[in-house]
């Protein structure tokens, strides 16, 4: 599945994106406000891309002027989500490298996301998270009309091997069908 948006196509990710996902996911300003460790070579990027990002419905992040892949979006099942949820709802998960912050993308991205999922698979709501002190993640969450659920204390980080404080923020179909932003 390939989803556009008015800047971006959302695109499974394939072996060949190691060196740009290598780019971005290397940034020690990414990936542990996220939960994961900076990539520390291209090969590493490989094998996330093989192990982790070929998850069905989990997107690479392109501008539509390159296709060069400069973050990622995904929906994240019931079974792997960090807060329980039901068979009927997903979790989104987003990140985007650093030179790409604060243009938008990953809105625009999450929002594609939202649509596929309420209108194409018959999700009845998303539930997205965010670990204590991540206000951008936060920020985006709150501009595709997430909105406050709930917070967990003393959540075992695995990939980083610490405990975190992590906010939940839930979005129903009902809502997003009536715009609540």
């Amino acid at each position: 599945m390939i989803l556009r948006t008015e800047r971006l196509i959302l695109r499974p990710w394939e072996e060949s994106d190691a060196e740009s996902l290598y780019a971005y996911a290397k940034d020690p300003s990414v990936g542990p406000a996220a939960g994961w460790r900076p990539h520390e070579s291209v090969q590493d990027s490989f094998d996330v891309i093989r192990n982790v990002l070929s998850a069905e419905e989990t997107y690479a992040v392109c501008l539509k002027e390159d296709g060069v892949a400069i973050g990622s979006v995904g929906l994240i099942a019931p079974t792997a989500a960090h807060t329980a949820i039901r068979e009927t709802e997903r979790e989104v998960g987003f990140w985007i490298g650093v030179p790409f912050w604060g243009k938008g993308y990953i809105p625009e991205a999450v929002r594609a996301l939202q649509s596929h999922a309420f209108s194409d698979l018959g999700v009845t709501a998303l539930w997205c998270g965010y670990y204590d002190g991540n206000e951008k993640s936060k920020r985006c969450q709150e501009k595709c009309g997430f909105r406050f659920h709930h917070t967990e204390v003393n959540k075992p980080c695995v990939l980083m091997q610490d405990v975190r404080t992590e906010h939940y923020t839930y979005l129903t179909k009902e809502d997003w069908k009536r715009g609540v932003r």
